[in-house]
């Protein structure tokens, strides 16, 4: 295959732009199709891990990034009355795992990314199909806007609710509700002081994070059905489920209008895909691999995925083999950690916070322990990445 073979990445999340970068600096000539109007991204904040900044590190921008970093000093698990289960630092994570958690708006990430790619790469407005996953010896096609586009790679960036998966895997039953819903708020809080932490009470969570740019990012879950809202307001709801909680949460939430609540129901790929690719197109990030975000890893290991594609980009069969055990254990993984930290049973709350008291007090922070196999992944093959103007 020539080296000015055409990818087409079909959605302009994270995922999708970071594969763009990816295979562009691999002298990929790439068009990246968006169906929303801008690349105004949907969500709040994300954590990047140090797997996730490494593999950032590949198309350029990972120092950039770590540059954003916020979390100073102490930080970890309470419970509802404000007592500390678990205490970890900044210091701690960045020692463990060679480089430090950074926290900050998917915006500010989306532009760093974007920022790397030629002009017009990009196209919004454009809902992409997947017309042909193409195969050996014929190039996918892609419909889009009247327009349509021979590739030699298709990158399915789509999200959860992926058409490029259902087109490849259209016997797969597709993403499941995890069991709980989410709320999400970036907003300033001036005067308030606090210590990084997560929450966990019965069947509900909670954590309060700052941001570079001196705004708080703070999140909650909670166990219910699918598809309930608020009979007046989000925020309205949250102060019905957290207002008494220890402090910093009724300052963060006397802080939010109605309007700066975010809510959105949680689902995840429960049943692994055959693979992560079919023919000529590949998924990745969600509609890949849909996880629950009580690792906050879903972003991430879209980011490495990207990577990864971008240096099996000619041998499909080997990005599968790289990535689908690893996300689909780290997805496992994320599914078991939300039945611990969601649990409504009393009785297991009990012995839950028993325990990660007393394993925090004989070894790292349970915080970190999650982390484990997951933080310190690095891309065994960045020093291959041809630098630009050297392809």
């Amino acid at each position: 295959m020539a080296q000015s073979s055409r990818a087409v990445v079909i959605g302009g999340g994270i995922g999708g732009l970071t594969a763009a970068a990816a295979l562009h600096r691999h002298g990929w000539q790439v068009t990246v199709l968006e169906r929303a109007g801008s690349l105004a991204p949907v969500g709040a904040a994300i954590s990047l891990a140090p797997n996730a900044l490494r593999a950032l590190d590949v198309i350029g921008i990972g120092d950039q990034i770590r540059d954003l970093a916020a979390w100073q000093g102490d930080g970890g698990l309470r419970t509802p009355s404000g007592r500390w289960l678990s205490r970890s630092s900044a210091e701690a994570a960045a020692a463990r795992f060679g480089g430090p958690l950074v926290l900050l708006h998917r915006s500010t990430l989306i532009d760093g990314i974007a920022a790397l790619l030629p002009p017009d790469t990009v196209r919004t407005a454009a809902d992409a199909v997947l017309a042909d996953p193409g195969g050996t010896g014929r190039p996918a096609r892609v419909t889009a806007a009247g327009e349509e586009w021979e590739a030699d790679l298709v990158v399915g960036a789509d999200g959860i609710r992926s058409a490029v998966r259902t087109a490849l895997f259209p016997d797969h039953p597709g993403p499941v509700y995890a069991g709980f819903t989410t709320w999400r708020i970036v907003i300033p809080v001036p005067g308030v002081r606090f210590a990084s932490h997560e929450t966990w009470g019965r069947g509900r969570i909670w954590g309060t994070h700052p941001l570079k740019d001196g705004r708080v990012y703070a999140y909650a879950a909670a166990t219910l059905p699918a598809g309930e809202r608020a009979p007046d307001d989000e925020k309205a709801e949250l102060l019905r489920r957290f207002g008494d909680w220890h402090d910093p949460i009724p300052a963060v939430l006397a802080a939010a209008r109605p309007e700066d609540v975010l809510r959105h129901d949680v689902h995840h790929i429960a049943e692994p895909l055959p693979a992560h690719h079919r023919g000529r197109s590949a998924l990745l990030g969600d509609a890949a691999h849909a996880m629950p975000p009580t690792l906050g890893q879903g972003g991430n290991q879209a980011i490495e995925d990207a990577v990864v594609l971008a240096h099996h980009a000619r041998d499909l069969a080997a990005y599968t083999a790289a990535r689908l055990p690893r996300t689909t254990a780290i997805a496992r993984q994320a599914v078991r950690v939300s039945r611990l930290n969601l649990t409504g049973n009393r009785a297991a709350i009990a012995v839950r916070n028993t325990a990660v008291a007393a394993l925090s007090k004989a070894g790292p922070a349970l915080f970190l322990r999650g982390f484990d196999g997951i933080a310190d992944w690095r891309p065994p093959y960045a020093s291959e990445q041809a630098p630009l103007g050297k392809r």
